[in-house]
């Protein structure tokens, strides 16, 4: 699919980060694209954006209120969709929503683990489940599946447990990478890429705690700022004489500098990602840290989870801990 204009796209959490970037990209392409986000706020803040680029003559963009993980809420927004495009067919799906948090299944709690591996894992199985029927109704499609750099290394260093967020990209890359065989010998027109971002400026540390809260407040609860205290204690950060109010800022500045400080911001990635799509590669790694992570896991597998592994991880490719660590919820 080598141009996206005249085509019909459906995009999930493109309220922000690089699910924003791609809705605007595409339409700037003029490609139709029906987005859902659980924030009514975000996706009309991206559509005032895709607006003020400039939106070609025969495109449109739509915003749908849908979570990823319940599948019944993914068939609404599917029909929500078909019937505002008035179109019968899908050509691109990118399953793209995804939350951090839930890190350790011995001393995290059971359902922040299994909502950040519903939303990361689930939104994309069902996500496939649930647009397949209109893309195989299609005369080309791509289905393009959002895993991470945590999809072939499944840890954020030695001191923070990152199971459930590693668990579900593993899942996301070994499915797309069976997706190739099946939908070559099932439905060959279909074609399909797991993508792998390493560490992108988004909004995923303020949205995923907002996602497992269901809140939309700014501010740390009580039991917020619990976690957040055995969060970085467990990282070695002296937290006993720290006010809640300093804590807060704390944990706001890390998201800050997760979202300021990446080495890759969302809009570049977003371009990787459609690159990546029109040249068909099934396997797109976002980010000079990625690719150079790639080649480290690939070279040395039986240490990788050793912590002098992480201090030459770290080292190679820029990453600083705590910058990484705020992508997830506390815990």
């Amino acid at each position: 699919m080598k141009d996206f204009a005249g085509k019909f796209a459906v995009v999930t959490g493109g309220g922000t980060g690089m699910g924003r970037e791609l809705a605007r990209q595409l339409i700037a392409e003029g490609c139709s694209v029906a987005m859902c986000d659980v924030s009514e706020k975000n996706m009309a803040r991206t559509i005032a954006l895709a607006t003020a680029d400039g939106i070609p003559q025969g495109a449109k963009i739509t915003a749908h209120l849908a979570d990823v993980s319940d599948e019944a809420q993914l068939i609404r927004f599917r029909d929500e969709a078909v019937a505002a495009h008035d179109i019968d067919r899908l050509h691109l799906l990118f399953n793209n929503a995804g939350i951090g948090g839930g890190g350790s299944i011995v001393t995290g709690e059971r359902t922040e683990w299994e909502r950040t591996f519903n939303v990361c894992w689930g939104g994309v199985y069902l996500g496939v489940r649930t647009f397949l029927p209109l893309m195989l109704a299609a005369d080309e499609a791509h289905i393009v599946n959002t895993s991470s750099v945590n999809g072939f290394w499944a840890s954020l260093g030695p001191n923070v447990s990152h199971t459930a967020y590693a668990a579900a990209k593993f899942a996301v890359k070994g499915f797309t990478e069976a997706l190739v065989t099946d939908l070559r010998l099932n439905a060959p027109h279909i074609k399909c890429s797991v993508v792998m971002p390493g560490h992108i400026g988004t909004e995923i540390a303020a949205n995923s705690r907002k996602v497992i809260n269901n809140s939309d407040d700014d501010a740390l609860s009580p039991e917020e700022i619990a976690r957040a205290r055995k969060r970085m204690a467990a990282m070695g950060i002296e937290v006993d004489k720290i006010p809640d109010m300093a804590l807060q800022a704390m944990v706001a500045e890390q998201a800050r500098r997760f979202h300021d400080d990446a080495p890759t911001t969302a809009e570049a990635a977003a371009t990787v990602i459609l690159d990546g799509v029109k040249a068909e590669r099934w396997r797109i790694l976002v980010g000079d840290d990625a690719h150079r992570m790639d080649e480290l896991v690939r070279a040395d597998p039986e240490q990788a989870y050793e912590p002098a592994f992480f201090e030459t991880l770290s080292a190679a490719v820029g990453w600083r801990l705590n910058n990484i660590a705020a992508a997830r919820a506390p815990e």
